[in-house]
């Protein structure tokens, strides 16, 4: 399986770049790679490059970066907008839905899920989501966002040609009420108590389909991975590219 790091944009564009700290230790210790090993390099926008191995030092290690590689990133684009769960969960939901394929995550306030993320707390999902690309073996860092405030609504919604509601009143999730145009899409994910009636009401005006997942009360982190996945891979996640790859540790 191909071993997945993720550059700097400024040394994902050089002709080498030079590997140091954890990303060393992850590479050359763990991994064992040694001079002539072949990886995949990718910038965290949706970019990808192979590279090769060209010296390892006692504390830095150089690559030779190499042609285009696979981006393996679906074709559509998803959004999801999620009530603010705990911290813990969030990073749960955020290393779930970097693996699907989740191009953004917005965390947004509602009246049953007021909460604050914290200070720090975006910076350290952002790394739960760039382990979670190296993981997985996509190319995009997904975009972490919030709390946004229930009113920037219709910014966040703009552009999103697909939309859908998570509601117990919606239709049953058996796959046709997740089918999806040319996208972008979004998913609203509200809190376990649920969107309030007003809520709601304003979502489907804006033109949200409300969907239901069944009648166990799901958690918002699994309720977000359950969309997600519906949305992009019931649908068909079509990946951008696939040339083949050669040989990879």
């Amino acid at each position: 399986m191909s071993i997945t790091l993720v550059l700097a944009p400024e040394s994902f564009a050089a002709a080498e770049a030079t590997v140091e700290g954890d990303a060393y230790r992850h590479l050359f210790r763990a991994r064992r790679l040694a001079v002539g090993d072949r990886l995949r390099v990718v910038d965290g926008a949706g970019a990808a490059r192979w590279a090769e191995v060209a010296a390892v030092g006692r504390r830095a290690g150089t690559l030779r970066l190499l042609d285009a590689a696979p981006s393996h990133e679906p074709a559509y684009r998803l959004e999801l907008l999620v009530a603010t769960p705990k911290r813990d969960r969030a990073a749960t939901l955020v290393e779930k839905a970097t693996e699907l394929g989740v191009a953004a995550v917005r965390f947004l306030a509602s009246e049953r899920s007021p909460r604050d993320l914290g200070t720090g707390t975006l910076e350290r999902l952002r790394r739960v989501a760039v382990a979670a690309v190296e993981q997985c073996g996509r190319a995009r860092v997904p975009e972490l966002s919030g709390v946004h405030a229930w009113e920037e609504l219709p910014r966040l919604l703009d552009g999103a040609e697909d939309r859908w509601l998570l509601d117990t009143g919606g239709a049953p999730g058996d796959g046709e009420p997740w089918r999806r145009g040319g996208g972008p899409g979004a998913v609203l994910i509200g809190p376990e108590g649920g969107w309030s009636a007003p809520e709601t009401a304003e979502l489907v005006e804006r033109g949200c389909r409300p969907v239901w997942l069944g009648e166990r009360v799901l958690r918002v982190e699994t309720a977000a991975v359950v969309a997600a996945a519906a949305v992009l891979l019931l649908g068909g996640s079509g990946a951008t590219e696939a040339p083949d790859a050669p040989d990879a540790p």
